[in-house]
């Protein structure tokens, strides 16, 4: 694919300075800019390669100041970030769209249904009684079980696997090695000390714009359903436990774990390596850190909570400036205690 200067600054509102004819058939970071490529400056730490890059345009927002001369031509925009994500969307929009047809071989049982335009790699496989939208593509090796609904316009990536009942929205993305509807981890412990699985019955619900990553695991509820609301984002490597409920636009990154039956609120942000504990809930727009543990419901919203044992910033703050001189308030102590 190639674009002209024009037309990208037609798609983004903006404005070229330099040659609007040149043209670009690549996106670049600025640091390894070529001709060619185009990139896009929104961090200032990154303002350096701008008076170095060989790319044919960078993306600049409008209240930049260049402080050095620069040979690249420039596209000004509102917000640089937001318009190079609007690049990379239309990109992506025209690779999915090269995505058509049925590739052999694959299953789909004669019970289900696939929509128009939809895309289905070879070795996918769709069980019994399964719903499945318009543009849908379904690439190879994933797996989607009986009786699952998946609405329009998803993409399911290699690998990954719908499990049996689960309920997926519209403009849902799973990524490769996914696994929606697994059982629960639910075992009842025995007299003798075994645990015995207790069944688990429920599904899962993915609502609208909902982003799953690699590898993440979302269980089944063990009756009901575990719930990820509309527009919440989940990165690789996350376990999201039984009957969970994420809210709208909550994030999660990688190798953070949420233990069953706890409901996170709205726009919330859990950082990577955090825990929360199960049956808690967690107020709408709370940050919580990377590493924090959080053991307990946090009812007030917008707080930002950090710390092993999870607690309320400011008051983490507080504590650690006086646990981390624990070793010399220990020995001093001794020696006041030397003292007649």
């Amino acid at each position: 694919m190639e674009f002209t200067l024009r037309q990208l600054a037609e798609l983004l509102g903006g404005k070229v300075e330099g040659d609007e004819n040149v043209k670009v058939n690549r996106l670049d970071k600025i640091q390894e800019g070529k001709p060619g490529g185009i990139s896009f400056l929104a961090n200032e730490k990154y303002e350096t390669y701008l008076y170095q890059t060989a790319a044919s345009a960078v993306i600049v927002s409008e209240g930049f100041k260049p402080t050095k001369s620069y040979q690249t031509n420039l596209i000004w925009v509102k917000d640089a970030y937001s318009s190079f994500t609007q690049i990379l969307e239309t990109y992506s929009q025209f690779t999915k769209a090269s995505f058509q047809g049925v590739e052999e071989p694959s299953y789909m049982d004669p019970s289900s249904q696939i929509g128009d335009g939809h895309y289905r790699g070879a070795f996918s496989y769709i069980g019994k009684n399964s719903h499945i939208g318009n543009q849908v593509k379904i690439h190879p090796h994933a797996y989607i079980g009986n009786q699952v609904k998946i609405g329009d316009n998803c993409i399911i990536h290699p690998g990954a696997k719908i499990c049996d009942g689960t309920v997926i929205g519209n403009h849902c993305e799973i990524h490769p090695g996914a696994v929606i509807g697994s059982d629960g981890f639910g075992f009842a412990p025995q007299e003798d000390g075994s645990y015995k699985a207790i069944p688990q019955i429920g599904n899962v619900i993915l609502e609208d714009w909902v982003s799953i990553g690699a590898n993440v695991t979302v269980d089944c509820a063990t009756m009901g359903s575990t719930i990820i609301r509309k527009g919440a984002k989940i990165d690789n490597l996350v376990q999201i436990a039984h009957n969970v409920i994420i809210g709208d636009n909550t994030v999660i990154a990688a190798q953070a774990g949420v233990s069953g039956s706890s409901e996170l609120g709205k726009n919330c942000v859990i950082a990577g390596k955090a825990g929360i504990v199960g049956h808690i809930k967690i107020a709408d727009q709370t940050t919580v850190g990377a590493n924090t543990g959080v053991i307990k419901s946090i009812r007030k919203p917008g707080q930002t909570i950090f710390g092993y044992i999870g607690m309320e910033m400011k008051q983490f703050l507080k504590s650690y400036s006086i646990f981390k001189n624990l070793e010399d308030l220990e020995s001093r102590i001794k020696e006041l205690e030397k003292k007649p």
